[in-house]
């Protein structure tokens, strides 16, 4: 019980930094344009803009038509970065961040990470680091400035 108690108030506080963290990026910088639509609980609780290309669990990832309204959509708000799910290809979202400019990084440390871990030697080998590095890799990609 004690354990669990102690992890509790690590979720807390992490959950509290992250929250103060996202809900504090700039008003221009904050859309999030992932692959997939699995972040729509984190942009309700930070008040961040959420773009997908497809939802989750979808029968169709990556078609055109998905493309082009993500396209439009990273067009018009001028958003600096686009991101993909370690559980996914990044190929739909290469083609986004091809016509609009937008950067994308595909490596382990810039992914973000959803329902997945990394190795123990990865950037994600906890929950908790899971949650820290998400909203890092965000915030980075959005302000171009490194996180806390």
């Amino acid at each position: 019980a004690k354990n669990g108690e102690k992890y509790k108030d690590k979720l807390q506080k992490i959950s509290s930094d992250l929250t103060e963290e996202l809900s504090s990026l700039p008003q221009n910088q904050r859309t999030l344009v992932t692959c997939e639509g699995a972040f729509s609980y984190l942009c309700r609780d930070t008040g961040l803009n959420e773009i997908y290309l497809w939802p989750v669990n979808a029968s169709e990832e990556g078609t055109p038509q998905q493309i082009a309204k993500v396209v439009e959509e990273v067009k018009k708000q001028q958003v600096r970065a686009v991101f993909c799910e370690s559980t996914v290809s990044p190929k739909a979202m290469q083609q986004v961040a091809d016509e609009t400019g937008a950067i994308l990084k595909t490596d382990e440390a810039h992914m973000l990470y959803v329902d997945s871990l990394s190795e123990a030697t990865g950037p994600v080998p906890t929950y908790l680091d899971l949650l820290k590095h998400d909203a890092d890799v965000i915030v980075e990609g959005l302000t171009g400035k490194s996180a806390n």
